[in-house]
């Protein structure tokens, strides 16, 4: 998992919380988070409402320019953010388990896509724990997957 510890007043914290992402988010966390909830809700899904709120929490606190794309374009990468998103929550008593699940599995989905091209250990490794999720958790989570897209907004470029 990247370690990368940025701090609350850090620039790439600040930057990833309220400008600048990727180029797959038109938007900061922040705005993408709010957007997130605003199609749950729209939607009727408010099993997923927590789970909206908490999905990136970790993400400005991994955000790190991991090649020579982000620095040419200011931009971040955010590796391994949905497991940084469940540890700093995992112990919160406040949140269920259902939740916790959630935000610690929501993007991977995409993850054993893009490592089965990129990184065939992770892709295996990824694809071991999704192997493990019950058949309601998969549909859950590829429901999820499809506010968490419509939060992005537009490609960046």
């Amino acid at each position: 998992m990247n370690r990368i510890k940025n701090s609350f007043f850090s620039k790439p914290f600040l930057e990833s919380l309220f400008f600048i992402q990727n180029k797959w988010h038109q938007y900061g966390v922040l705005v993408h988070t709010l957007r997130v909830l605003y199609y749950i809700l729209k939607a009727g899904e408010f099993k997923f409402f927590a789970a909206g709120v908490l999905h990136d929490i970790g993400k400005p606190f991994c955000a790190y320019k991991k090649d020579d794309e982000d620095r040419e374009f200011g931009e971040y990468s955010f590796t391994d953010h949905e497991e940084r998103s469940y540890e700093i929550i995992k112990d919160w008593p406040f949140v269920s388990e259902y939740t916790k699940k959630i935000v610690r599995y929501h993007y991977l989905i995409r993850d054993i896509v893009k490592s089965k091209e990129e990184d065939l250990l992770r892709y295996e490794r990824k694809k071991k724990i999704w192997e493990t999720l019950d058949l309601e958790l998969k549909k859950d989570l590829e429901k999820f997957m499809l506010f968490d897209d419509l939060g992005k907004g537009k490609k960046r470029r």
